[in-house]
């Protein structure tokens, strides 16, 4: 799994690009996360139009970040899942759990309210 960080009006936009497996990507994702609410950056986008696919660690790694977040009172919204990825949402009922958008822009928006 690739990573790679922008900000946009107040977001952090997190790009995943490859397979989202867990495993180490999880420790070093929960490790940006926690940089980020040290500066003071709670507003989260993850951008998985790039993934091609993701598995229940991966899932978890993400459940792991919206929790991180929700706990300093941040939050962590999806944008750009693929069919394959928003049906996994679907199947697992994390659709109700996460935010999610078809694009960042929506998503970067959406913290504007």
């Amino acid at each position: 799994m690739k990573v790679k960080t922008s900000e946009s009006y107040g977001a952090v936009i997190i790009t995943l690009k490859g397979n989202v497996m867990g495993g180490d990507d999880t420790k070093n994702f929960n490790e940006m996360l926690h940089k980020y609410i040290e500066s003071d950056k709670k507003n989260i986008v993850v951008n998985l139009k790039d993934v091609k696919f993701m598995n229940s660690s991966g899932l978890g790694m993400l459940i792991g970040g919206l929790t991180t977040m929700k706990k300093v009172d941040g939050n962590l919204k999806l944008a750009g899942t693929s069919d394959k990825i928003e049906s996994l949402l679907i199947i697992t009922k994390l659709i109700t759990i996460f935010d999610t958008f078809k694009t960042v822009e929506e998503a970067v928006d959406s913290y504007k309210n």
